[in-house]
């Protein structure tokens, strides 16, 4: 019971909590989210192609983690990179990902739609959130796309998010800082602020403290070479910008222990 009470409304996922800050991690990956666990994350944020910025992981990944860690899994709903403008088809696409994710044991959901001028996609949003229910829902980093943040804010609300992950409508959240802390104070409460984009160790006690934010979001990751004995540095599975087929990016342990001894510290 106590792990399904967690689950409902602004306080899912406290588990893991660093004396009042919530870690979240995204990961890719069942060793990294392993590794989040054991670092003292409270939440994980799963995805596919964090190259991307996230897409919806397969439901394999999200039934191996779920057997693997303890602590709430919330799935990234996006069905492609890119713009946050979607199609009927990829809203049948989401709906299909959100019933299976749930289905296979989902703690929550993250995903966001805008409309063509930079506006909350409203029509689609309560669709999704209809099939989502009753997990809480995180509206991603979409929001940092939007014309008018303070309004955006306020249309979330209306909807009924539970969180919106954010870096302050800027190229990390210590750059959109001001803004953080602005939504923080609009939202008195009545949704969660997640600061997220750029926090690493040398930043995030500098963005707790700006912010007021009860939670944060980060990658924690590092690169690790490749197993591979024999390689064939010719061939590129991606695009030429990608990073290499023999460097692995994981959650780090000590990563997300520094992070989480820094939130623990700011008290």
């Amino acid at each position: 019971m106590e792990r399904r009470d967690r689950k409902r409304g602004l306080g899912a996922g406290n588990a893991g909590m660093a004396d009042g800050f919530l870690m979240e991690v995204c990961v890719d990956s069942v060793e990294s989210a392993v590794n989040a666990e054991r670092g003292g994350a409270g939440r994980i944020e799963l995805c596919a192609g964090l190259l991307e910025g996230g897409t919806t992981p397969s439901i394999g990944l999200l039934q191996v983690v779920k057997q693997c860690v303890q602590i709430p899994v919330f799935v990234m709903i996006r069905p492609r990179g890119g713009d946050f403008l979607y199609t009927d088809r990829e809203l049948d696409v989401m709906k299909a990902d959100i019933r299976l994710a749930k289905l296979h044991g989902a703690d929550g959901l993250v995903f966001g739609a805008l409309t063509e001028d930079g506006r909350i996609d409203t029509e689609l949003c309560t669709a999704l959130l209809a099939v989502c229910r009753p997990l809480p829902v995180t509206f991603h980093r979409a929001f940092d796309m939007v014309h008018d943040p303070l309004v955006a804010l306020e249309t979330l609300v209306s909807l009924g998010f539970e969180r919106v992950l954010t870096s302050g409508c800027d190229s990390s959240a210590l750059e959109g800082l001001p803004l953080i802390k602005r939504l923080t104070e609009q939202a008195k409460g009545r949704i969660v602020v997640v600061p997220g984009g750029g926090i690493t160790e040398r930043n995030l006690q500098r963005i707790l403290e700006g912010s007021g934010a009860p939670e944060f979001h980060c990658s924690a990751r590092s690169a690790r070479d490749s197993g591979m004995k024999f390689r064939n540095s010719s061939v590129a599975m991606g695009a030429s910008l990608s990073t290499s087929e023999y460097a692995v990016k994981v959650a780090d342990v000590a990563t997300v222990r520094t992070l989480n001894a820094i939130a623990k510290n700011i008290l």
